[in-house]
C-alpha cells in the first residue's frame, strides 16, 4: 500500500534547502566584495612620463632688500663771534722830550755768551795717541831697570802679564793706574808701582788739543 507524502513535509525540505543556497549566495557575494580591487585611471598612472620642469616650479627669486639708509652728516654749527669792541679810551703818550747835546745817551753793552766748559771727557782712540819720552822701547827699559820680581812671586815660581790700565792727562801725567788682569803674589802691585814712578808722557790731542786718553799696556814677569 503507497503510501502518500504530506504537502507539510515537501514545503519544509524545500525551505531548508532554499535558506542554505541563500548563505552560500550571501558568502559568496561578501568574499567577492572583500577581495575586489579597483584601480583609479588617473594621473598618478602616468607619473614617470610627466615632462613638468620642477626646477621652474622649485625656483624662488631673489628677495630684494632695500638699501640702508645713509648715515645722518651732523654740520658743523657756526657760532657767530661778536667783532672786538673799540677800546674808546684814549691813551696819552708823552713825547715831549727834549734832547740836548749835553743829554748823555746810557750806551747799550751786549755780553758775549758764557763760554760753554768743555767736560773732562776720557778718550780711547784719538788722533794723535800719547806716547813716552823716547818711544816704548824707553819706556819698557825704564821697566826693566825699576821692577823687583816679589820675593812671594818667586818663590812660588810664578811668571805672567799683568795688564795695566791708567790716563794719561793733558800735561802728559799718568793717572788712575790699576790692573785691570793680573797674576798675583805682589806683581800686580809692583806693576802699578813702576809704572806711577814712569816720567811724563807726550800727551794725547783730539783736533789739535790735548785730551785726556786712558790706555792699557801689558807687563810681563819671567823668571831666569
Amino acid at each position: 500500500m503507497e503510501l502518500k507524502k504530506k504537502p507539510e513535509a515537501d514545503l519544509t525540505k524545500k525551505t531548508g534547502m532554499f535558506l542554505n543556497l541563500g548563505l552560500v549566495l550571501s558568502l559568496g557575494i561578501v568574499i567577492t566584495a572583500f577581495s575586489w580591487r579597483t584601480y583609479d585611471d588617473g594621473d598618478l598612472m602616468n607619473l614617470g612620463q610627466v615632462d613638468d620642469n620642477f626646477e621652474e616650479i622649485m625656483e624662488v627669486p631673489p628677495t630684494e632688500q632695500p638699501p640702508p639708509p645713509p648715515p645722518v652728516i651732523q654740520q658743523p654749527e657756526i657760532i657767530e663771534v661778536p667783532d672786538e669792541e673799540e677800546i674808546e679810551q684814549e691813551i696819552e703818550v708823552d713825547l715831549d722830550v727834549e734832547i740836548t747835546e749835553e743829554t748823555a745817551i746810557e750806551e747799550i753793552i751786549v755780553s758775549d755768551e758764557p763760554e760753554e766748559e768743555e767736560a773732562d771727557e776720557i778718550f780711547t782712540i784719538v788722533e794723535e795717541q800719547p806716547t813716552p819720552n823716547g818711544g816704548m822701547a824707553a819706556f819698557y827699559a825704564f821697566v826693566r831697570k825699576n821692577l823687583k820680581y816679589p820675593s812671594q812671586a818667586r818663590r812660588m815660581g810664578i811668571e805672567g802679564k799683568v795688564f795695566v790700565q791708567f790716563v794719561v792727562d793733558k800735561d802728559g801725567k799718568i793717572t788712575d793706574v790699576q790692573a785691570i788682569k793680573g797674576i798675583g803674589a805682589g806683581c800686580d802691585e809692583e806693576a802699578i808701582r813702576v809704572l806711577k814712578n814712569h816720567p811724563k808722557w807726550k800727551a794725547g790731542k783730539q783736533r789739535g788739543r790735548p785730551v785726556r786718553v786712558r790706555m792699557v799696556i801689558p807687563i810681563t814677569f819671567k823668571l831666569g
